[in-house]
């Protein structure tokens, strides 16, 4: 196993010589500047028989599993709509050293916080609700002032392939710390993660005569990437599925891109793929 770190520009040719190499890559997101570059990777995994994993550790939390299996489970009915936000501090963004470096510029770094945070809130809403992103339009911007080439706020509405619409709002706005959120109402009940702060996981079950708000009483565990680390390294080896897979890697990424070409047209966008 080897550890290479390069800016997401120059990414994929590294990553093409390792699949070439009959090796399975896990890869810190983006991996690319431009979806057409990533799409080829995901055909020469294929081709080749290899995972090629995004690093996108919060799918692994016990909170997320659980929250998946209960919706796996129908046991919140027919899916109607989402609300995601995941919101970080600003401090970096005042840095001038950041300014002046390849994550501060979108033909190094491919996105602002969209690409880097907001892409984990798209990826999990899929991977809990096991439905794809067909449709997106939005905004991507600077709102803080900062003389960055990268958004630093991005507002998403999105439509499922189940008919599910749903809201992202991306964005550095705080002085500290987090606020984040996923909501899922369904016919018969919702769902509500919040990992940086409140209740961790908290449901409603309709229909029956007890019905009430539950929440998650397991051990409060949190986000790292040595859970997903190891989990990898197991698929590599064949002894359990990849933690996430070469089309739900590709999925995700063509869903953030597609939201920047919606916001750069001021248009609706399908999804590719």
């Amino acid at each position: 196993m080897a550890l290479v770190t390069l800016e997401a520009s120059r990414s994929p040719p590294l990553i093409e010589m390792a699949l070439e190499a009959n090796c399975h890559v896990l890869a810190e997101k983006p991996s690319c500047v431009r979806i057409a570059d990533f799409r080829a990777l995901a055909r020469l995994a294929d081709m080749k028989h290899r995972h090629l994993m995004l690093a996108l550790a919060n799918r692994l939390l016990p909170t997320m599993q659980l929250a998946r299996e209960m919706i796996t489970r129908g046991d919140f009915g027919t899916l109607y709509g989402c609300e995601l936000h995941i919101v970080a501090d600003q401090t970096r963004l005042k840095n001038p050293s950041y300014h002046q470096s390849w994550y501060a510029d979108r033909e190094r770094a491919g996105g602002g916080h969209l690409m880097w945070l907001g892409i984990h809130w798209v990826d999990l809403v899929m991977y809990l609700t096991g439905q794809s992103i067909v449709e997106v339009c939005g905004f991507t911007g600077i709102v803080g002032g900062q003389p960055l080439k990268i958004e630093d706020s991005a507002a998403m509405a999105v439509r499922f392939e189940n008919e599910m619409f749903g809201t992202v709002t991306s964005g550095y706005y705080l002085d500290k710390g987090y606020h984040s959120h996923i909501k899922i109402w369904g016919a018969d009940g919702w769902v509500q993660l919040d990992p940086h702060g409140g209740e961790a996981l908290q449901w409603y079950r309709g229909g029956r005569p007890d019905a009430r708000v539950e929440q998650y009483e397991g051990p409060a565990v949190a986000g790292n990437y040595t859970p997903l680390v190891q989990a990898a390294i197991r698929a590599s080896l064949d002894r359990l599925m990849p933690p996430i897979s070469t089309a739900e890697s590709l999925r995700v990424l063509e869903t953030i891109f597609a939201c920047y070409r919606a916001a750069q047209g001021r248009r609706v966008e399908r999804v590719s793929g």
